[in-house]
């Protein structure tokens, strides 16, 4: 069977593409692929350099995203702050390729392992979307939990490189 791919992806053609949810076994042990999708229609997805193993980026599939992804071998999201399927680089330039996809046990959850064609992959312009931790000695008492940068250098401008489109982050 022949993935769907591009624009032509349909309800129909994704549902012969993905393999039904039959059982626990099936889905834990066995050889298909049958994504369990959130009762948004999203599957989180942990992106990982595949070279230095440095994480990159959560971000969240729907089936025409995983479907696309699997197809091109560029990896494909679904925006919420946007509603749209996104091409992860499609502004940037900053592709993803995968190398490998791996599934956690009930498939509910993705780690893609990438090669980025470019600087970074955060719309911040950090290589890493993870550029800050939790300051575990601020965990104390009433006052506001602090995260301090771990990433101080910028990989890329991102004002120029996203100059005129909308900031995805929501408040």
């Amino acid at each position: 069977m022949a993935p769907p791919g591009g624009s032509g992806v349909t309800a129909a053609s994704l549902a012969s593409f993905f393999a039904e949810r039959r059982s626990i076994e099936q889905v834990e042990l066995g050889d298909e692929l049958a994504p369990r999708f959130d009762h948004d229609g999203l599957l989180p997805a942990i992106v990982v350099d595949a070279k230095s193993h440095e994480i990159l980026m959560l971000g969240y599939m729907n089936a025409e995203a995983l479907a696309r992804t699997l197809h091109s071998r560029e990896a494909h999201f679904w925006s919420r702050s946007r509603q749209a399927i996104w091409r992860k680089g499609e502004h940037s330039g900053f592709t993803q390729t995968v190398e490998r996809i791996l599934v956690d046990d009930d498939q509910d959850a993705l780690v893609l392992h990438v090669r980025v064609n470019g600087p970074g992959s955060c719309h911040v312009g950090f290589r890493s979307c993870f550029y800050r931790e939790i300051d575990m000695g601020t965990v104390k008492g009433a006052d506001p939990v602090r995260v301090r940068q771990i990433e101080t250098d910028l990989a890329f401008d991102a004002a120029a490189i996203y100059a005129g489109l909308p900031n995805p982050t929501r408040i």
